[in-house]
C-alpha cells in the first residue's frame, strides 16, 4: 500500500510532506547515521489512542545516545506532543507514527560530533505488516543465511537505520525463497529475532523467548510478557536452540508492525497443528483487548490523542 502522508513535524515546525526535505549530501542517507521508532496509533473505544508513545519516544532517545550523539534537541515530552500533533492535523485514527533522528553534517563525514542531530515525524495509514490474512492463517519463516549482528560490531539494542541492512537482506532472501519472513540467528548460533518482530515460543504450556543479550527489547513482547503473566502463564527467557522451534507445539511473533501473528512452519517443518494455538490466540486476544481500550491494562499503555 502506498504511503500517503499530508503533513510532517520537521525540528519543530509542521509542514507538507513534500517540503520536509533532506540535502541529497546527509550522512544518514549514505551511511545509516541516524536511529528511529516505529509506533502504532489505534482507533480505541474512546477514540484514536497511541500505545506507549513516552516508552517509544524514550527508547527513541536511547537509541541516539547508544549510538553516540551527544545532545538531542527536544525532550521526550515534546516529541511525544509532536506525534500527537502528526496524527491529529492528518485526520487519522489508526496509523502507523515513524519518528526519525538524523544526523545533519555540512561534511558528509563519519565523524557524529562534526553535525548535529534533527528530527522529524511522519504518520500514515498502515494495515498489517506481514498480511490481514497472518494474523489468523499464520506465516511461513526459515532461518536465515544470515547472522543477526554480534553485539560488538553493531549496537543491538538501538533501533539504528544502518542495522537495518542486515534484516533486509535476511527479509529479500526469504521472500525470494517463498517464505513469508525470515528467523534469524545470533553469532552464537541461537535464535535471536526476526528481521522486524521478536519471537516467543510454546512447549507444554509454558512460554519462551529469547534472552535479551542480542535482540532489540520490543515494547510488544514486553506487553506481550505482562499480558501472558497477567493470564497465569509461565514466560521464561532463555537461550532457544534453532531445532527447539521445530518441535514446539506453539510459535509467534510479535512487533509494533506486525502485532501478534502465529508461525505454522519453519524450514518446512508443521509447528503444532500448524493453525494458531490457543495460547496464541488468549494473548493475541489480550493484546487486542490492551489496544482496544478494553482491558486493565489499557489505562496504563494508552495516550490518546483528545
Amino acid at each position: 500500500m502506498a504511503i500517503n502522508v499530508k503533513f510532517i513535524w520537521m525540528d519543530g515546525q509542521m509542514m507538507e510532506a513534500e517540503k520536509a526535505t533532506v540535502p541529497f549530501l546527509n550522512t544518514t542517507l549514505h551511511y545509516g547515521l541516524g536511529v528511529f521508532e516505529g509506533i502504532r496509533c489505534y482507533d480505541a473505544d474512546q477514540g484514536p489512542a497511541i500505545f506507549r508513545l513516552a516508552e517509544h519516544m524514550e527508547r527513541l532517545n536511547q537509541s541516539a545516545k547508544v549510538l553516540g550523539f551527544r545532545q538531542l534537541p527536544y525532550s521526550v515530552e515534546t516529541l511525544c506532543q509532536a506525534a500527537r500533533d502528526v496524527v491529529s492535523v492528518n485526520g487519522l485514527r489508526s496509523c502507523y507514527i515513524r519518528p526519525l533522528i538524523f544526523h545533519d553534517s555540512p561534511s558528509c563525514g563519519l565523524n557524529l560530533d562534526a553535525g548535529q542531530a534533527r528530527v522529524g515525524i511522519a504518520a500514515w495509514e498502515w494495515n498489517a505488516y506481514l498480511g490481514e490474512d497472518a494474523l489468523e492463517k499464520g506465516v511461513r519463516m526459515n532461518v536465515s543465511s544470515f547472522t543477526r549482528h554480534h553485539p560488538n560490531i553493531s549496537m543491538t539494542k538501538a533501533k539504528i537505520t544502518g542495522n537495518y541492512t542486515n534484516s533486509v537482506l535476511a527479509k529479500t532472501e526469504s521472500i525470494r525463497l517463498g517464505f513469508d519472513e525470515a528467523l534469524m540467528l545470533d553469532p552464537q548460533g541461537y535464535v535471536a529475532e526476526c528481521t522486524g518482530e521478536n519471537l516467543f515460543l510454546v512447549r507444554k504450556g509454558v512460554l519462551y523467548t529469547p534472552h535479551t543479550a542480542a535482540i532489540l527489547e520490543g515494547l510488544t513482547r514486553d506487553a506481550l510478557i505482562t499480558l501472558a503473566r497477567d493470564l497465569g502463564y509461565t514466560v521464561v527467557e532463555e537461550p532457544i536452540s534453532r531445532d527447539q522451534l521445530y518441535i514446539a507445539d506453539e510459535v509467534f511473533v510479535s512487533g509494533t508492525a506486525a502485532e501478534v501473528v502465529p508461525v505454522t512452519e519453519v524450514d518446512f517443518r508443521v509447528i503444532g497443528s500448524g493453525k494458531m494455538g490457543p495460547i496464541t490466540r488468549a494473548v493475541q486476544q489480550a493484546f487486542h483487548a490492551a489496544i482496544k481500550g478494553r482491558h486493565p491494562r489499557s489505562a496504563g499503555w494508552l495516550d490518546y490523542i483528545s
